[in-house]
């Protein structure tokens, strides 16, 4: 398997996790599922160049950081 299907695969799997997660109402853990399937897919999209995916996870995980910052401070 190469780089960048290891990292769609994990983003996914992160994002599967934090659907889960909310269902649950398992806050704030639904949330870092979700920071790390960003930042998963975040690497992948510099890696492929994908400019929408790029600002789309830029924004997921600002949002996602902002809820954990919020939960913890």
């Amino acid at each position: 398997m190469k780089t960048n299907d290891i990292l769609q695969w994990a983003g996914t799997a992160c994002f599967m996790c934090m659907y889960v997660l909310m269902s649950l109402n398992m806050y704030p853990f639904n949330i870092v599922a979700g920071l790390l399937g960003g930042l998963f897919y975040m690497v992948w999209s510099f890696r492929v160049k994908n400019m929408p995916q790029i600002v789309t996870n830029i924004v997921g995980v600002g949002v996602c950081i902002f809820g954990v910052i919020k939960f913890f401070g």
